[in-house]
């Protein structure tokens, strides 16, 4: 027996290592992000409890995977990353840490992949109460186990009092596209119809009156959602969907003048087809804004040929997220790269992109 194993001190710290790590500070401070045992206990605690999986329990700093048990969902690999600085942190119906689980799951989603994996790093502002963080951290562990996906690695990094806000968090997504399936834009073709799943703008909508800017009292909710398994109902009543994008900021204005580059045509939508809010339309009034452009987090744009436009939007109907689903427009030869809105009165306005946005910090 190696004799420095029967040092009291030695086994001292042996129980120490074994025992369950706390974070016991009350707020993050910079020894968290240090690389010690309080950047460890903060990892232990907090996210490995949370997101615990046989990849992320090996806490390497990379996840790796069987490339045969990949293949298994498809021939292409979907790889995506985004970033979520929303103010505030926790809003009507979500908060910041579904957010980041959701937008990056249907971001993989509307290419028609099913995702997998997720990372997740985060930037801490000295100064934020560990509470707060365990919430977020409980709030993505919820989401994911949802969605069904796993959270594989990441990164803590801890910067000095008003050198961020709050907290930051970026995902990175990958997920398997099926044989078969070739979503993009450049396939839409004139005579293409126009399909949303819902209602628009109740994020950006919920995030404006959670701030406490204005005097108003609503029931709005923020859309939040993934929407990865209205997609594969989608797929499996029409695979030939030509294009899918989740409308997040920018809103749907600025997807579906995405399409019209893409794709050199035009696209005619239908304003009194457009379902929003009643809600979302007076706090749009009020503030001069257009429900067009507000930010969603649980709302997919299609494009589809006219002859499987009936059948995807049945699919879309028979799913709790795509209930409220209606056809908004249509792809046309001409103008081509803009968006027309024929409006209740009859007449036609341009829908171009704006060149910032109204509402900043949504997600």
């Amino acid at each position: 027996m190696n004799k420095s194993a029967q040092n009291p001190l030695f086994e001292k710290i042996e129980q120490i290592r074994r025992r369950q790590a706390k974070v016991r500070d009350t707020h993050i401070t910079l020894a968290h992000g240090s690389g010690g045992k309080a950047m460890r206990d903060l990892i232990d605690d907090i996210f490995v409890k949370n997101f615990n999986n046989p990849i992320l329990s090996q806490l390497e700093d990379q996840a790796t995977f069987d490339l045969a048990n990949l293949l298994q969902h498809g021939d292409r690999l979907a790889f995506t990353t985004d970033s979520y600085v929303v103010d505030p942190l926790f809003f009507p119906g979500s908060d910041i840490g579904e957010l980041a689980i959701n937008g990056t799951i249907n971001d993989l989603a509307v290419s028609g992949a099913k995702p997998l994996y997720l990372t997740c790093s985060v930037i801490l502002e000295e100064g934020l109460p560990v509470e707060t963080l365990r919430r977020i951290a409980a709030s993505m562990k919820a989401a994911a186990q949802k969605a069904g996906v796993q959270i594989v690695t990441g990164d803590t990094k801890v910067v000095h009092r008003g050198a961020a806000d709050k907290i930051f968090i970026n995902t990175a997504g990958i997920g398997i596209i099926p044989a078969g399936i070739n979503i993009s834009a450049s396939n839409i073709q004139p005579g293409d119809v126009i399909i949303v799943n819902g209602e628009i703008g109740n994020h950006g909508a919920a995030i404006l009156i959670a701030r406490g800017e204005l005097a108003l009292e609503t029931n709005i909710e923020s859309d939040c959602q993934p929407l990865h398994d209205l997609v594969a109902t989608i797929l499996k009543a029409c695979p030939q969907i030509h294009a899918m994008r989740d409308a997040t900021r920018g809103g749907l204005a600025t997807v579906l003048n995405e399409f019209a580059i893409s794709s050199n045509i035009g696209i005619c939508l239908d304003e009194q087809s457009i379902p929003v809010k009643e809600e979302v339309k007076g706090i749009c009034e009020i503030l001069g804004l257009d429900p067009l452009y507000l930010a969603n987090e649980g709302k997919l744009v299609i494009a589809v040929s006219a002859e499987n436009a009936n059948k995807v939007l049945s699919a879309m109907k028979s799913h709790p997220t795509g209930k409220d689903a209606r056809i908004i427009g249509e792809a046309i030869p001409s103008p081509q790269r803009i968006v027309l809105l024929k409006t209740a009165f009859g007449a036609q306005r341009i829908v171009d992109m704006l060149v910032g946005d109204q509402l900043p910090r949504i997600c």
